[in-house]
């Protein structure tokens, strides 16, 4: 029985070329109620006619005003003033906000919380009140006006005062916002890269947040143009605008208020119109990219990694040692297993409790992420959004330009060079990525997942650059992978990390082919994972028994047991099993078979002609293919393979 699902795709048979009815040719509209068919656009439509009615309305005042009632003699010095007064307001409070934000964004601390909420705390008090506060602080008896003879006030130093008290709020918690959105992996690569703290926060921190720091800046100066209340407090004169405003309509009337009205909407609309265009201008001044001669990279040994980290982590702790001979490590796990944490420490973006990390013995645990020389590939791409292909890879500390032309081209990356992050692949990305760890010449590559989230085709391309790569350099390289065939196209060594701890280590053809305990069998993968018991000749598992070279314990003791699909064979003359499952892979055809006495065994075997679903077959299994642990532990997660009674 089929049942038609509860929503329907729609379609268009009944209708034939509805679909392109509207918009443009050759795309379809989305599916669902159009916008117009919800209230949405009716809520937005009533607010903007609340903010644009008092604007049409006094437009359409201006041509029956009589001129000599509109008349405002000194209009262009309260402009001015507040023009002058609101740019140095501004200036102050992007040079002290941006980095207040900056330190808010990037502090857990409960003192960083209480002093974000303090910051805000201007924009919940009247301006009026605002004024008054100030004038406990820089009025003529306040200390600050005292020490200056009481001159802070009535002059456009108060009027400063009180626009940077009111309107700096707005940046800080812009720019804290901003900052809080910044992939802090950005950061994380560009300490790898050489940059220091500070050189992260101006050349990765800052362009990034850029939009929300504009924003930010711009509100505040729209504010600090705008703001009347703390002013005519603390500095009533000379007249900002917004006060010469009031004193028009207080003294003379409504209709004397038109011109200087007229001034603050042009005013204030010019900066907005600057303010839009400007980033956009910016972008168009690029210079273009001339790309130097490539020159290779310079012949260099590969270091020996040895290292012993301990951290922890909330709840969770890693603790985890390597002393081997390898040049190319693997760690292999499931989520949350310590992985990437100990590539962290490594790289030196973790702080480790205890431990050491050193290259042919020189210790480096001890220097930070920029000074340790290694390079380091996130999960993602993590591209400088704000920078071409070519400073991206050139923007590593002491980065050559001949050495980045050489990995540009090495990596296929020619003609690439003026495009920006958005406009890459992901596997272009991760290439670009690649190539800006590499042109530092590094003496170690640590890798975190760096094909994940890429088509196939791509990911098997990029495994196998990296595999070159490999070859033709002299790096040592530290892989994070949860999948046994990366790691054993891209380490000599792998290492099998399991809640924090080493389960096992050595040679990754040793460790592939015979792990240590069941709980490695699962993290490699491997489906016929089962449970049975010993027997004088050999393994009695349900009703298979298989014989073993030697013994291994006593009789009747418990033991589990694994062995590969690939290693198991077809036979005639084998033990009973029948087809239940055939799946054509490719070259491969995997056969999921039921064993006769129960229990299922997954057998991989060359495509060509499989038995049906539902055929007698039989099944060998080489007793040196097997991996017996003989002690009593429990059944499998996850009920792979084949599980005896």
């Amino acid at each position: 029985m089929f049942l038609a699902p509860s929503n329907p795709i729609p379609t268009n048979r009944s209708r034939p070329g509805r679909a392109f009815a509207r918009g443009r040719p050759g795309r379809l509209r989305r599916g669902g109620s159009s916008p117009l068919r919800t209230p949405l656009p009716w809520l937005a439509g009533l607010l903007l006619l609340y903010l644009l009615v008092p604007l049409v309305a006094f437009l359409a005042r201006i041509p029956g005003t009589d001129p000599a009632d509109m008349a405002a003699p000194g209009v262009g010095a309260a402009l001015y003033i507040s023009v002058v007064t609101a740019s140095i307001a501004t200036v102050v409070i992007t040079v002290l906000g941006v980095p207040l934000g900056y330190l808010l964004a990037h502090s857990r601390s409960r003192t960083a919380s209480v002093l974000g909420v303090l910051v805000q705390l201007p924009l919940a008090l009247p301006p009026l009140m605002s004024g008054i506060l100030l004038i406990f602080l820089v009025g003529p008896y306040g200390p600050f006006g005292e020490l200056f003879g009481g001159e802070l006030t009535d002059d456009m130093t108060g009027i400063v005062l009180a626009q940077i008290f009111v309107a700096a709020p707005f940046l800080v918690v812009a720019a804290r916002a901003a900052f809080a959105a910044v992939d802090p992996a950005l950061e994380d690569v560009a300490a790898t890269l050489g940059h220091g703290a500070a050189s992260r926060a101006l050349r990765v921190a800052l362009p990034s947040a850029g939009r929300g720091v504009r924003a930010g800046v711009l509100l505040a100066w729209l504010r600090a143009f705008g703001e009347f209340g703390a002013t005519v407090v603390l500095a009533y004169h000379p007249y900002s605008l917004p006060v010469f405003v009031y004193v028009q309509f207080s003294s003379s009337g409504l209709a004397a208020t038109t011109i200087p009205v007229a001034v603050t909407l042009g005013a204030a609309l010019v900066v907005l119109l600057l303010a839009d265009r400007w980033p956009a201008r910016r972008a168009h001044r690029r210079a273009a990219i001339t790309l130097p001669p490539p020159r290779p990279p310079a012949a260099a040994t590969s270091p020996r990694l040895d290292f012993r980290l301990a951290a922890t982590l909330g709840e969770f702790r890693v603790e985890v040692a390597h002393a081997g001979t390898g040049r190319h490590l693997a760690l292999l796990g499931a989520s949350g297993a310590g992985k990437s944490a100990t590539l962290r420490m490594l790289a030196g973006l973790l702080r480790p409790e205890t431990g050491t990390v050193t290259l042919d013995g020189v210790e480096v645990g001890g220097l930070p992420a920029e000074r340790r020389g290694i390079g380091y590939l996130p999960q993602d791409s993590t591209l400088l959004p704000h920078l071409r292909v070519w400073e991206q890879i050139t923007f590593g500390v002491g980065a050559d330009p001949a050495l980045g032309a050489y990995w540009l081209s090495r990596l296929k990356l020619d003609g690439l060079a003026d495009r920006y992050p958005h406009q890459l692949s992901g596997g272009q990305g991760r290439r670009v990525a690649m190539a800006r760890a590499l042109v530092r010449q590094p003496a170690m590559l640590l890798l975190d997942e760096p094909f994940t989230g890429l088509d196939t085709p791509v990911r098997d391309e990029l495994r196998r650059v990296m595999r070159t790569m490999q070859r033709d350099t002299a790096l040592t390289t530290v892989l994070v992978t949860h999948d046994p065939q990366e790691a054993a196209l891209l380490a000599d060594e792998v290492m099998l990390l399991a809640e924090g701890r080493v389960l096992q280590f050595g040679p990754t053809q040793s460790v592939l082919a015979h792990p240590a305990t069941p709980a490695a069998a699962r993290l490699l993968g491997i489906r016929n994972l089962g449970a049975g018991h010993l027997t004088d000749t050999g393994l009695q598992a349900g009703d298979l028994h298989i014989p073993l070279p030697s013994r291994l314990g006593a009789a009747g003791t418990p033991a589990s047991w694994c062995v590969r699909p690939e290693d198991v064979r077809l036979a005639e003359k084998g033990f009973p099993a029948r087809v239940l499952d055939v799946v054509e892979l490719g070259a491969v055809t995997e056969l999921t078979l039921e064993l006769a006495g129960g229990g299922e065994l997954a057998v991989t075997v060359p495509t060509g002609d499989p038995p049906e679903i539902g055929a007698r077959t039989g099944v060998l299994i080489a007793p040196e293919a097997l991996t017996v642990w003989p002690e009593p532990i429990g059944r499998p997660a996850g009920g792979h393979g084949i599980i005896g009674p």
